[in-house]
């Protein structure tokens, strides 16, 4: 890390400097290593003034001194506990408080409870920062999308899929299991991730939120869209991960865009998404060597492949022949907020929230 540069985290408001420890002796929970994450403001003997007050959570005076409640994700408890207990003693030390945390797995409240109230108010920081930066660890486990798993379209897939495989099926790498599943085709416009169900409702409310703008972008009508045309992912066609469809509105307006775009603008602004792109990359996956299934999965092993043993396949053939092939048309009426790694009774991914375009 360059010290005269160090990254810094807006919380807010307030500016702190990431610090990453690669002393041995520091604490580690579950063989995962803890950042240490410093404030920086005024000296200590200025930021534990009495009356520093703490600006994201209402300190509460009680009998016995001040307490304050946090809601945490009890997928987080882990990091503010640390290995054998260490990070909690360590707050409590540093901050003249005491951190109650709920048992493991066990959705609830960690209680900061201290005789002084700026005491109370930096422990509290200091938590905040701890599951700010182990919240953007976590995996993703819903996304926003946009279904393509309409029966046209779905007819148009298979019909591709059965081509390409008589075809194509000599040139390096292709073979069916990497072709998309017809029942999941769908465009992701962004990723979240949703540690408890109380965020999950949350995530569901906004979605709710953004039906007026949307509704105001289609007119209260199904978006009119054409899914025609094949694109790869990377510069070399010889040696492609992902071959996606390309879908537009048959008007050719911006509206899919705009409203992909507003989406995303809406959820990071309520601190429930990580903006990746200026503007949403929307395609539609129709084979990805992350379906790959390998020799171990014969062998009654694990089933798909990670990143590092994808086995790229040689895409030429497939651009020259299927390049402008037509999928099919349909009315797209609806975003939903999809669940990973989970199917519905259509074979969709389970949807925990939706918002209608009519």
């Amino acid at each position: 890390m360059d010290v005269l540069r160090p990254a810094l985290i807006n919380i807010n408001g307030r500016i702190y400097r990431r610090n990453v420890t690669n002393d041995s002796k520091e604490e580690h929970y579950e063989e995962e290593e803890e950042e240490d994450v410093s404030y920086m403001g005024p000296p200590e003997s200025e930021y534990l003034e009495e009356d520093e007050a703490c600006d994201t959570k209402l300190i509460e005076q009680t009998d016995k001194g001040y307490r304050c409640a946090i809601e945490v994700p009890s997928v987080l408890y882990k990091y503010i506990i640390g290995k054998k207990g260490e990070t909690r003693r360590r707050l409590e030390s540093d901050t003249k408080t005491s951190i109650s945390i709920p048992k493991q797995g066990v959705e609830g409240e960690i209680v900061i409870t201290g005789s002084h109230k700026a005491a109370v108010s930096s422990a509290v920081t200091r938590v905040e920062l701890l599951v700010e930066s182990f919240r953007k660890k976590q995996p993703f486990t819903h996304f926003l999308s946009f279904p393509l798993s309409n029966p046209k379209i779905q007819e148009g897939f298979l019909t591709f899929k059965d081509e390409v495989l008589k075809q194509c099926s000599q040139d390096h790498g292709i073979e069916g299991s990497i072709f998309q599943n017809p029942a999941k085709l769908h465009m992701t416009i962004g990723t979240l991730a949703l540690l408890n169900e109380t965020e999950v409702r949350k995530a569901c409310e906004h979605l709710q939120q953004c039906q007026n703008f949307i509704r105001d972008i289609t007119e209260g009508n199904p978006l009119a869209l054409e899914v025609t045309g094949i694109e790869y992912m990377n510069d070399d066609p010889a040696m492609v991960d992902v071959l996606y469809a390309k879908v537009n509105t048959k008007d050719k307006s911006d509206k899919l865009q705009l409203i992909a775009d507003r989406l995303v603008e809406h959820f990071v602004s309520a601190g429930l998404m990580v903006r990746e792109w200026d503007r949403v990359k929307l395609h539609g996956t129709v084979i990805n060597t992350l379906f790959r299934k390998d020799s171990v999965e014969e062998a009654g092993g694990p089933g798909r492949q990670t990143m590092s043993e994808r086995e790229a396949f040689d895409a030429r053939n497939i651009l020259k022949k299927f390049g402008a092939y037509r999928f099919g048309e349909f009315g797209l009426n609806t975003v939903l907020l999809s669940q990973r790694y989970s199917s519905d009774c259509t074979g969709y991914y389970t949807s925990a929230g939706s918002a209608n375009f009519s």
